[in-house]
């Protein structure tokens, strides 16, 4: 069942989400910013419809997120959650799952996805940015669980994630005190994969971005694959795993010309199969 089919029907509100596309990269806009891009039923569901279209994108290479008035997203709208239809336990468990599915596409979309988070990524917002492959922080940002605060739990990733990228007493710490990271934090602590200065965004992730876009799509598709499984898995399927990669890999028509460009010393023409 697709994420569509399981939520509710979406409100009245227009354009939650944008796409666009520049020069490779796709970049998905949440854009609610009158409530700092907190997430309805409506954001949710066109936020993974976006996501599917950038998988399909034959112009697209890389993904980036990004929230419109200089801010990521404050996760969840209060006004949502206190609604009649989180009223029982059925419909609040349906939220959270419909929510971890659509932060989970971007997880395991085929091509890269990057979170470029300026302002508050918290809550929702900062499930959805430890769901992307990377994540490039502004250095006024403001990024953590913050669920405890509210004496709410975070549905969508952070039991999973955050102890695979930054230890368990380290999760703990975020997660028990609510507190919120600063853009150079993140980077130190294993989050971020850079911070930038809040005006220098937009070239952070052209340059960021580059070394990815001429590479072949379907080698970079099985590679983020065999990657994401290999949080999971033990040693033996692990090398088993990387063999049947591996062999994937080499027969592809993008191996064979990226082999033949080496040898005549000319640069690769993809065909991304």
């Amino acid at each position: 069942m697709s994420v569509q089919e399981q939520a509710s029907p979406p409100t009245s509100e227009e354009g939650a989400v944008e796409y666009e596309v520049s020069d490779g990269i796709a970049t998905i806009w949440l854009n609610r910013p009158h409530v700092k891009n907190c997430f309805n039923w409506e954001q949710i569901i066109t936020l993974a419809a976006a996501l599917d279209r950038a998988e399909e994108d034959d112009d697209v290479g890389v993904v980036v997120i990004r929230g419109r008035g200089h801010t990521f997203s404050a996760g969840a709208d209060l006004n949502m959650l206190d609604s009649e239809f989180l009223a029982t336990s059925a419909n609040s468990i349906k939220i959270a799952q419909v929510s971890a599915r659509t932060f989970d596409r971007a997880f395991n979309l085929a091509k890269p996805t990057i979170a470029a988070v300026e302002g508050h990524a918290v809550a929702g917002g900062f499930e959805l940015s430890i769901s992307c492959d990377f994540l490039i922080a502004a250095d006024d940002a403001k990024i953590g669980d913050f669920h405890i605060r509210r004496a709410l739990f975070g549905g969508a990733g952070p039991i999973y994630r955050l102890p695979r990228y930054i230890g368990l007493r380290k999760t703990k710490e975020l997660l028990f005190t609510g507190k919120l990271l600063s853009g150079k934090e993140c980077y130190e602590w294993g989050l971020a994969n850079l911070y930038v200065p809040a005006d220098q965004m937009d070239q952070a992730i052209a340059d960021f971005a580059a070394p990815m876009l001429d590479k072949s799509r379907f080698t970079m598709r099985i590679t983020k694959m065999a990657a994401n499984r290999g949080l999971d898995g033990d040693t033996e399927t692990l090398i088993a795993l990387e063999s049947m990669t591996c062999n994937v890999a080499h027969q592809s028509e993008d191996a064979k010309e990226g082999v033949q460009a080496f040898l005549e010393k000319r640069d690769p023409v993809w065909t991304h199969r």
